[in-house]
């Protein structure tokens, strides 16, 4: 089982959002970062389902240390990748 970072962020007047650095243009978004939270794992899942399903390659997950040295972030979270089929 793979394990991706996800970054959480907030901007004034907008809920939590979540991006994964290793999938551009991935996010999810939840009014609170519990919620966001629970959101990413499923949103990663059904992301990766679809890169699979289309024939593309799926990434190495980016260690931490380098997602946080090069992100402006307010906070992390590892995500599993657990897909469906496996």
């Amino acid at each position: 089982m793979r394990r991706y970072v996800g970054v959480i962020h907030k901007e004034i007047d907008s809920d939590f959002g979540l991006s994964f650095p290793d999938f551009p243009g991935l996010v999810t978004a939840g009014r609170t970062m519990a919620e966001v939270r629970r959101l990413a794992e499923p949103a990663l899942a059904f992301h990766v389902e679809g890169l699979i399903e289309d024939g593309y390659p799926i990434p190495e997950p980016t260690s931490l240390e380098r997602v946080v040295a090069e992100s402006d972030l307010l906070a992390t979270v590892l995500v599993r990748l657990k897909l469906r089929w496996s």
